[in-house]
């Protein structure tokens, strides 16, 4: 049997949206994001390969797209990080499912082979170290790195990373880093869903990038900077970032 991405359904119709956390997180990861926009839309929360509900289904970036869409059909896709990435490269392979992109601090992927590799290496000593120190020690690292100085006790949902497992994430590591994807900077020109593109203000590398992807994508992307927060902006400043999607999502429509 194929595997199957766990997903949860909020809110009970309006256009579908579907969500895609970050590494180290899970779907409930959303909170509170996904109550907010289930008031007025059929919204997906999906767990990505290795992560929640899904700890056991292994895939790199392709294959956890191809679930992704599985999972989530015609919709509008949300992204964060490690989610954004396979977000993205659903709306490349398979356009006709996504209706509108919106990445938060998501990269197309690394274009230097050797800068890929690099990260490959990286990744794998990252592995290595939470297969020895375990689930708690490592998050306690991960959380302390500067990309997450801005999450308070709430927003950084320390508890709910805690239901992951060490095999699950180490998989998503070796699997689906970024080291391991093709770059997709080339092929952004031939995205042809409207495109958001979040970034926190102080997240330099990701405003960076989502600036050069959207000159790449053009008139159908736009950019949106998050004053005041790093690389995890919509968990930072929640309500900014709602407010910013809805307006989007009014002034976008779904093409057909």
């Amino acid at each position: 049997m194929a595997p199957v991405l766990h997903t949860e359904v909020r809110g009970q119709g309006g256009p579908r949206l579907v969500l895609v956390h970050g590494f180290t997180q899970t779907g409930h990861c959303w909170s509170p994001i996904d109550e907010d926009l289930a008031r007025d839309h059929e919204v997906v929360v999906v767990d990505a390969p290795g992560h929640g509900g899904s700890s056991q289904v292994r895939a790199g970036v392709a294959g956890a797209a191809q679930l992704l869409g599985r999972a989530g059909g015609r919709a509008t896709y949300l992204g964060y990080s490690m989610g954004g990435r396979i977000a993205l490269f659903l709306a490349v392979e398979r356009p006709e499912l996504v209706e509108r992109l919106v990445l938060i601090g998501a990269s197309p992927g690394i274009e230097r082979a050797d800068e890929r590799a690099a990260r490959r290496d990286a990744d794998e000593r990252l592995a290595a170290r939470l297969e020895t120190i375990g689930l708690a020690a490592f998050l306690d690292e991960w959380l302390s790195q500067p990309f997450f100085a801005g999450l308070d006790e709430r927003a950084a949902h320390r508890r709910e990373r805690l239901r992951n497992t060490v095999e699950g994430l180490a998989a998503s590591l070796r699997l689906a880093g970024v080291g391991t994807q093709p770059s997709l900077w080339h092929r952004l020109p031939e995205l042809s869903m409207p495109v958001l593109l979040v970034a926190g203000s102080r997240d330099q590398k990701f405003r960076s990038q989502a600036e050069r992807a959207g000159d790449l994508i053009g008139e159908r992307a736009s950019v949106a900077i998050i004053e005041g927060a790093g690389h995890a902006a919509h968990l930072e400043r929640p309500d900014a970032f709602v407010a910013l999607v809805r307006d989007w999502l009014v002034r976008t429509p779904v093409r057909h």
